[in-house]
C-alpha cells in the first residue's frame, strides 16, 4: 500500500512540473529569463498542481502496478526495475503528448518522454529506498524445530 501512496504523492507533482518545463521550453519562453519569469513559472506550477494530480493520478497508479509486478519477479534487480518502469512511462508519455500540436519530431518525443520517465523513475527509486522488502514468494521458509 505504501508503494501506491508514494507513486500517487510524488508522480503527478513531478510529472506536472516536468510538463510545465517542457511546454515553456517548446514555446520559446526561456529566451529572455530573469528572476521574475522564474517566479511566474512557480506560480503557474502551484496554481496548476491540482490539475496535475487530477490527470496524473491514474497514470501514476498504472506505473505503480507495473513496478509492483516487477518487484515480485525475483531475477529483476531494483535498478533494472526502475529503468523498465521509466522506459514504459517514457514511451507512453511520448505517445500521449508528442503526437499533438503543430511540431513533431525527435526533440518533442524526447522532451515529452522525459515527462513520464522522470516521475516514474524517481517514484520507483523512492519505493526501493523506503518501502521494498523481500517479496513473499522469495522469502526463505523458516525451519522451526522439526
Amino acid at each position: 500500500m505504501k508503494r501506491y501512496l508514494i507513486f500517487v504523492a510524488v508522480g503527478p507533482a513531478l510529472g506536472g512540473f516536468a510538463l510545465l518545463l517542457v511546454i515553456t521550453y517548446m514555446s520559446g519562453y526561456w529566451t529572455k529569463t530573469d528572476s521574475g519569469e522564474v517566479a511566474k513559472l512557480f506560480k503557474v506550477f502551484l496554481t496548476s498542481l491540482q490539475y496535475s494530480y487530477l490527470f496524473g493520478f491514474l497514470p501514476a497508479l498504472m506505473m505503480c502496478a507495473i513496478d509492483d509486478i516487477l518487484f515480485h519477479v525475483r531475477r529483476i534487480p531494483p535498478v533494472l526495475r526502475m529503468l523498465i518502469v521509466g522506459g514504459i512511462a517514457f514511451v507512453l508519455a511520448g505517445f500521449n503528448y508528442a503526437s499533438h500540436g503543430s511540431d513533431s519530431g525527435a526533440v518533442q518525443w524526447i522532451l515529452y518522454g522525459l515527462v513520464g520517465f522522470i516521475p516514474a523513475t524517481v517514484s520507483s527509486w523512492l519505493v526501493h529506498k523506503f518501502v521494498d522488502e523481500t517479496p513473499a514468494a522469495a522469502a526463505q521458509p523458516s525451519s522451526h524445530g522439526a
